[in-house]
Order: C-alpha cells, then sequence, then structure tokens
C-alpha cells in the first residue's frame, strides 16, 4: 500500500530559501490566513511568534534538509475547510510578498500552489 501524499510539502527552492531565513532568525514557522494582505500566500515567522488557537489548524511539521527542528505549516481553520481536499505545495517566487513575512527583504515571496488529493 502507497503511504498518503503529505498534506504539506516544499519545492526544493523553497526549502533553500528556508535554510538561509533559519540561519539569520532561529527556528521557523509558516501560517497561511486567507484574509486580506497577501492572507492566502504562506507568511513565515519566526516560531511562536505568530499566535495560533482554536481558529488554526496545524497541517504538518515539515522537515527540511539542515535545519535541525520542523517547520511547522499552520492554516487558518476557515481556509482549510475550503483547502481541506488539496495537498499543498509551497514554493518561492520572485517579487514582493507581505512585509510582514521573514522572506520579504529577499525579493522573492511563498506562494501555495495546490493539487486536488490523490493527483
Amino acid at each position: 500500500m502507497t503511504p498518503p501524499a503529505p498534506r504539506v510539502e516544499l519545492t526544493p527552492a523553497a526549502a533553500e530559501l528556508l535554510r538561509r531565513l533559519r540561519a539569520v532568525h532561529g527556528p521557523l514557522m509558516f501560517h497561511q490566513s486567507g484574509g486580506c494582505c497577501d492572507g492566502s500566500a504562506p507568511m513565515c515567522y519566526p516560531e511562536g511568534e505568530f499566535r495560533t488557537g482554536d481558529s488554526d489548524v496545524l497541517l504538518a511539521s515539515l522537515a527540511v534538509e539542515g535545519i535541525d527542528e520542523p517547520v511547522t505549516f499552520w492554516m487558518s481553520r476557515s481556509q482549510y475547510e475550503v483547502w481541506s481536499h488539496t495537498r499543498l505545495i509551497v514554493d518561492v517566487v520572485e517579487g514582493r510578498g507581505s512585509g510582514f513575512s521573514l522572506e520579504a527583504p529577499e525579493g522573492v515571496r511563498f506562494l501555495t500552489r495546490s493539487r486536488l488529493v490523490g493527483t
């Protein structure tokens, strides 16, 4: 039996950017809210800087080669209800994202791509 695909995965470019950000900022986390101001993009923060609660779902603890601790990926519960049938792929694209996300000064931004579960 084939194990299920992970709910969240990283492209090689996203993993490389996380390694660089980890070296500067320490342990990391993602949160994707679905709100305004790039809310549909995953935001990267120092672990624990964004407060999660009952309105959030922990989708993954991502193992990244070269980083000792997992990078957690949280999503607002309301957005998860819409995206629950998808597998999320975190990528990096050129362009400036939100000023709140750690990669903003790098001239790139994280982007979530999705595939239907089972594809």
